[in-house]
């Protein structure tokens, strides 16, 4: 298959994380014979100190003629200036309202071999495979607000959704569900706020359309305890856009580091039978731009080379090739492969780390054209 993938490596590590990615696809696309254009554009700070806005409009105008969008990530010191006028999160936050990418799925699973880098203890950890669905482009992010200026002590954030939003990601949640372990919570935090019982009234009866899937509702402060507590005992969470924000930040600790853990913004769901039927998507490692570390050849492209997967997945179709680079990122780890935000005594930076998982690659996908030669023989 052709395909048009947009790059947006942004600021920090970002350009690191993504230079891999980009090796790692430019590796399944040689494999199989697909053809991927790669093109860059700017967001963030960049993009701030080029153009004086965090997301030009060459840049929105290239994302709706590409068929993927993988970013890496925005921010800096330079740019956190509370009160300054422009920021680089807002590129990244107009960006998800503009291509509607309202279902964010990050993904949250433990690696055999990284034991000793959750927060948790080991026999804590055996088994988490688990999906957090944040609506991503409604809620308090998106509100009216306040700012404190102008001699002004009072700020104020607006949480407000609507049925349709709600309803929407629900959807979401539960067609997931089926496609794993059939459950589904709901977090909210209804018995404080108008909103978590307007989300709770939606999404429980949004549950009663699909009768396979096992369904409850929890207040999200239960919720962040039972992530540390029984993490085991979730599938899909859905929740709205500040809870999944702050739970699938906890949720990394699980895996043992936010370098582990990618993350679609998808405007819906499908998981197409055959290539180049996907939906909208916008990939990117849940981690920031790090910039205590840009520039020094250690950050951990894993992140950003599992969003790449799924990119493949859902937007592209290619659950196949998606498959070989999640088994060579899980080969590499049991491997005792390291950078160094997982603790071990001999570690490697980013350009060891994304080496061998090309070379755990190679391996998957002879392994998988080996079987089905072997099948059709």
């Amino acid at each position: 298959m052709q395909a048009t993938i947009l790059l947006l490596p942004g600021d920090g590590i970002g350009p690191e994380v993504v230079a891999s990615a980009r090796r790692v696809l430019e590796a399944v696309a040689e494999h199989v014979g697909h053809t991927f254009r790669f093109r860059d554009a700017r967001i963030g700070g960049v993009a701030i100190d080029e153009t004086g806005h965090p997301l030009p409009t060459e840049t929105v105008a290239a994302c709706r003629k590409s068929d993927a969008v993988l970013l890496g990530a925005v921010g800096g010191p330079q740019w956190a200036d509370p009160d300054a006028a422009v920021r680089p999160e807002q590129g990244l936050l107009q960006l998800r309202q503009t291509l509607d990418v309202f279902a964010n799925l990050r993904l949250v699973r433990t690696y055999h071999g990284l034991e000793d880098a959750s927060a948790l203890r080991p026999d804590r950890l055996d088994g988490i495979d688990l999906v957090i669905v944040r609506e991503l482009t409604g809620g308090i992010y998106f509100g009216k607000r306040q700012e404190a200026s102008d001699g002004s002590t009072e700020a104020y954030d607006t949480m407000a959704y609507r049925e349709s939003e709600i309803e929407r990601i629900a959807h979401v949640a539960f067609r997931l569900a089926q496609s794993r372990r059939c459950r589904v919570v709901s977090v909210d935090k209804a018995n404080v706020l108008a909103t978590s019982r307007l989300w709770r009234r939606v999404v429980t009866r949004t549950a009663l359309e699909y009768p396979d899937v096992a369904f409850e509702s929890m207040l999200v402060d239960a919720a962040a305890m039972h992530l540390l507590r029984r993490p085991q005992s979730f599938d899909v969470l859905v929740t709205g856009n500040l809870f999944g924000d702050i739970l699938a930040d906890e949720a990394s600790m699980l895996a043992g580091s936010m370098g582990l853990l990618p993350s679609a913004s998808l405007a819906g769901l499908s998981e197409p039978s055959s290539a180049g039927h996907g939906v909208r998507g916008l990939y990117e490692p849940i981690h920031g731009s790090a910039p205590d570390i840009a520039g020094k050849g250690i950050a951990n492209p894993i992140a950003a080379i599992l969003s790449g997967a799924l990119m493949l997945r859902y937007s592209l179709g290619l659950t196949q090739e998606a498959q070989w680079i999640e088994d060579a990122v899980a080969r590499t780890l049991a491997d005792g492969v390291r950078t160094p935000d997982l603790p071990a005594d001999d570690v490697t930076g980013t350009e060891g780390m994304t080496r061998a998982i090309l070379g755990a690659l190679e391996r998957s996908v002879a392994a998988t054209t080996t079987w089905e030669a072997n099948v059709h023989a």
